[in-house]
């Protein structure tokens, strides 16, 4: 962003080529709404929920009327979309950062290594290689080392079962809290099924609004890259890979997910989650308008990955196909 009076607008100066991006005041930059809706959410101890306010006396926890609230956490959040712009990067023949420190205590041994063989590069080692401190992509975007913050800031989603208390411009959502409860039983005659271990599980249920996440600088580059990985995250909902939190073989976290136009105003974003509305000719409008930015926002980050010559590299999961030839776009 530029300082003092002037309007912020996206850095593009570290770029080869004019892009035709939107004007940041006509737009929800620096933030980014992404509509999300997940049938069944198992974060893990990723849910944090209001449920110790009620009394023992009173609170009963298959009680609907319980209406419970709470918080998703944005770090099994990240990890997705992490994942995602990793496979972004990986898909247009680079390597992306490593989430962890090669020194860190893995439970597997030698886990590191194999990992920097399927597209990565150790954390921070492309900081080291480059000249000019910025990494790569994922690196600038989602952090390091010590004192570097990443440019992408993602807050947790908070969730309420009652449609009427949920603003979707704070980055909350509907959905409904409930522990699960699972036995396995005995398999033979003499025990006539008799349960052998009890546990619990914490999900969340049909969820249904936005995560808001806001960069801290604007490169046009940043924009493409999350742009592309929630279209692979969206487009591989149901992929194990791609699912979002545990309990994936029981069918959740497929997760439907899309940017929402960064053109519409507060008004048309809280319309997209009424019901009761259609859009109208106005956010149409603004939809064919934002297909024309969305794809500039690409080249952006294709200009940024691209070699010398313009040229994206072989996917790293196809270097060993034999006549692979390099790939134009991500």
């Amino acid at each position: 962003m530029t300082g003092g009076s002037e309007s912020p607008s996206f850095s593009v100066g570290h770029l080869d080529g004019e892009f035709e991006l939107p004007p940041v005041d006509e737009s929800t930059f620096p933030d980014l709404y992404l509509d999300l809706g997940v049938d069944l959410l198992a974060p893990g101890d990723g849910v944090v929920t209001d449920r110790h306010h009620a009394s023992a006396d009173r609170y009963e926890a298959d009680d609907a009327m319980n209406q419970i609230r709470g918080q998703i956490s944005p770090f099994t959040l990240s990890g997705w979309l992490r994942h995602g712009c990793e496979r972004v990067l990986q898909i247009a023949g680079m390597t992306a950062c490593h989430p962890g420190e090669p020194n860190a205590d893995y439970m597997r041994a030698d886990v590191y290594d194999r990992d920097l063989s399927q597209g990565y590069h150790e954390k921070g080692e492309c900081v080291d290689a480059g000249s000019d401190e910025q990494g790569c992509v994922v690196y600038e975007l989602f952090g390091g080392f010590g004192d570097k913050p990443g440019e992408l800031l993602r807050r947790p989603i908070r969730f309420s079962p009652v449609r009427s208390q949920v603003d979707v411009l704070r980055g909350e959502a509907e959905a409904h809290y409930r522990q699960l409860h699972t036995q396995v039983r005995s398999r033979n005659d003499e025990d006539g099924g008799q349960p052998l271990r009890h546990a619990t599980r914490d999900v969340v249920g049909n969820v249904e609004g936005t995560w808001l996440l806001t960069l801290r600088s604007l490169k046009p580059e940043f924009v493409g890259l999350l742009l592309e990985a929630v279209s692979l995250l969206n487009g591989k909902s149901d992929s194990f890979e791609f699912q979002l939190g545990g309990a994936r073989n029981f069918g959740a976290g497929i997760a439907d997910v899309e940017v929402l136009n960064p053109l519409y105003s507060e008004q048309e974003i809280r319309r997209v989650y009424n019901r009761a509305r259609k859009p109208t000719a106005a956010m149409q409008e603004k939809d064919d308008e934002w297909r024309t930015y969305r794809e500039e926002f690409v080249r952006a980050l294709q200009t940024r990955v691209s070699d010398a010559d313009g040229e994206l590299d072989t996917p790293i999961d196809r270097r060993d196909d034999a006549g692979e030839r390099k790939r134009g776009e991500l």
